[in-house]
């Protein structure tokens, strides 16, 4: 096997992985929909390089956080079927990881844009 299909194959998985959060889950969407507007906003206001930079980190940190959730919500469900509080408990701190995620990029977007929505 070459390691160039190797790798190929690899990334067509990931990104099958990706379009499986995309089109089952509806919280990816929202996510993706904000980050399309916080884009969108940078590109009206005029963003400098490094506040650009910031929103890129903040926008794929919200997203890795949903698919690293949907990933454990997946195996937790496949792993107990039936409720468990360890299984509830193991997805509520994987849904704590994109609230913080989320949080976090709403607070970073209110120091980013909140000077220049100031000018205006």
């Amino acid at each position: 096997m070459s390691s160039n299909g190797g790798i190929i194959r690899k990334f067509a998985w990931a990104i099958s992985g990706l379009a499986a959060v995309i089109r089952e889950e509806q919280n990816m969407r929202i996510h993706l929909l904000a980050a399309g507007a916080a884009l969108g906003m940078g590109w009206i206001l005029e963003l400098e390089r490094g506040e650009w930079g910031l929103l890129f980190i903040a926008i794929v940190l919200v997203l890795m956080a949903e698919v690293i959730n949907t990933a454990i919500e997946r195996t937790v469900d496949l792993m107990a079927p039936q409720y468990h509080p360890l299984a509830e408990k193991a997805k509520n701190m994987a849904a704590g990881a994109v609230l913080l995620s989320a949080v976090s990029a709403v607070i970073l977007g209110v120091i980013i844009f909140g000077p220049h929505i100031i000018k205006i």
